[in-house]
């Protein structure tokens, strides 16, 4: 009976828990690719599901905008027309829908096509992220629906659903530790791989191959190639989104946070404290339409939300809302006794990290560059999926006639010297306290290889 070449593993590996002897003079490299091949087999086949999860619905994120567009033609989109109702009449008219909400903000419709968005407090016992948005045609007044919108974005429910999916599997903050947990392992595996593959290459010499896969060998070797050329392609794709998603992760990202309050990073705001008004000088609200065109008068044009003032010594503001590039997000504060400015914070003039933040996001979200960035964000969500389906396959490969496929060796880490070792072990304590989902699973994983260990020693002893 003929054997399936397929199955046959092309090249020899040690056994588990049998380390190789190591010759005097050993690179440092030769004594951490043990260890590291164990991590990246770790990592991949226990992280895998939960990537597997993160890059299917990131996938189905991806083209959420289009989908959006098309769903919600009617509230979105008018007829266009060469005359408008006054701002001012088109919020009455979003009030009297919703005459019990408190009015949040205002966008205008930035085009002669699109309607004005009219933001109210959210529904009762959503969080502040959710707010009700009325659609108001801005040439007849019409109202042409209300919905929920969640976020600074105003997703509506649709793409709400399919973040929310993508975020925690609609389960709340339980259901967020899968995405942490796939952010935190990703650039780990990513690194791990890429030390592996760029070494494998050069004690090959074949460092020239290093971004082609082969397609001459059959079995594993055909298989590892292509699974390590993929991933030098989508390598700094994927370390950058693991970063941005950490930024949004339930624990990671409070250490961000505070990180960034320490260092200064924050995006500035605009300040909407205004001067008290002079006893014999005017009071009262130059009203809304006003606001709008001083905003426009400071080249704040484009789609803008105009937020109300909270109250006496507080000032409208106005802020530029396109995120697509170049990044328009100038703000200004407008005083409502005189329609004065009072403050202004430009784009420009952020720091770079702030700038970084902004455009972190909107790539990872895939709305920077359009369609460009959509089809970057697919490419990758798909290359991580043949990724993780090639690592799963070479460990079928490695499989002994029945069974599951043999772990890399085991014991590698008593190798490695200790000037080596110790600040692989400071390092990997800082990391896991910053990361703290990664530092748990990891520690997890170290009990369970401590026991796999103890229980393989048992059964070679009996």
């Amino acid at each position: 009976m003929a054997t399936d070449p397929t199955l046959v593993r092309q090249d020899p590996l040690p056994e588990a828990g049998a380390p190789e002897d190591v010759p005097p003079g050993r690179s440092t490299w030769a004594v951490l690719r043990p260890l590291i091949m164990r991590l990246h087999f770790y990592a991949g086949i226990c992280i895998a599901p939960f990537l597997t999860v993160t890059a299917l619905t990131g996938l189905l994120y991806v083209f959420t905008p289009q989908l959006e567009q098309w769903a919600y033609a009617h509230e979105l989109h008018v007829p266009a027309a060469t005359t408008s109702a006054p701002l001012s009449a088109q919020i009455d008219t979003a009030k009297a829908a919703l005459p019990d909400r408190e009015l949040s903000a205002v966008r205008p419709a930035p085009t002669a096509t699109d309607t004005t968005q009219v933001i109210f407090a959210p529904d009762a016992g959503r969080s502040d992220s959710y707010h009700r948005t009325v659609f108001v045609d801005p040439h007849t007044g019409e109202v042409r629906g209300n919905l929920e919108t969640y976020g600074d974005g105003q997703s509506l429910p649709l793409r709400t659903w399919v973040d929310n999916l993508h975020r925690g599997l609609h389960l709340g903050d339980a259901g967020r530790v899968y995405s942490e947990l796939a952010a935190s392992w990703l650039w780990v595996v990513v690194l791990g791989g890429l030390a592996l593959w760029i070494g494998r290459r050069r004690r090959e010499r074949r460092a020239r191959l290093l971004l082609a896969p082969e397609f001459r060998p059959a079995g594993r070797k055909r298989v590892l190639s292509w699974h390590g050329a993929v991933g030098i392609w989508a390598a700094i794709g994927l370390l950058f989104l693991s970063a941005t998603g950490l930024t949004w992760s339930l624990f990671a990202g409070e250490n961000v946070t505070a990180l960034r309050a320490a260092l200064s990073w924050e995006t500035p705001e605009v300040t909407t404290d205004v001067p008290p008004a002079p006893a014999a000088g005017p009071s009262g609200d130059v009203g809304v339409d006003r606001v709008h065109q001083v905003a426009l008068g400071q080249g704040l044009n484009g789609p803008v939300e105009i937020t109300p003032p909270d109250g006496p010594g507080s000032a409208y503001t106005v802020m530029q809302v396109q995120r697509h590039w170049p990044t328009q997000q100038d703000q200004i504060a407008v005083d409502p006794a005189n329609g004065n400015v009072t403050g202004i914070v430009r784009f420009a003039d952020y720091p770079l990290t702030a700038k970084l933040s902004r455009w972190g996001i909107d790539a990872h979200m895939g709305i920077l560059f359009g369609w460009v960035n959509q089809v970057l964000l697919a490419s990758l969500a798909l290359g991580l999926l043949s990724m993780i389906f090639w690592g799963y396959r070479m460990w079928w490969l490695r499989r002994p006639t029945r069974g599951f496929g043999r772990l890399p060796e085991r014991g590698a880490w008593r190798r490695i010297p200790g000037r080596v070792l110790a600040p692989i072990i400071v390092g990997g304590a800082f990391i896991a306290y910053f990361v703290p989902l990664l530092g748990a699973s990891l520690l997890l994983f170290l009990i369970v290889d401590i026991v796999l260990g103890l229980r393989a020693r048992r059964i070679t002893g009996a």
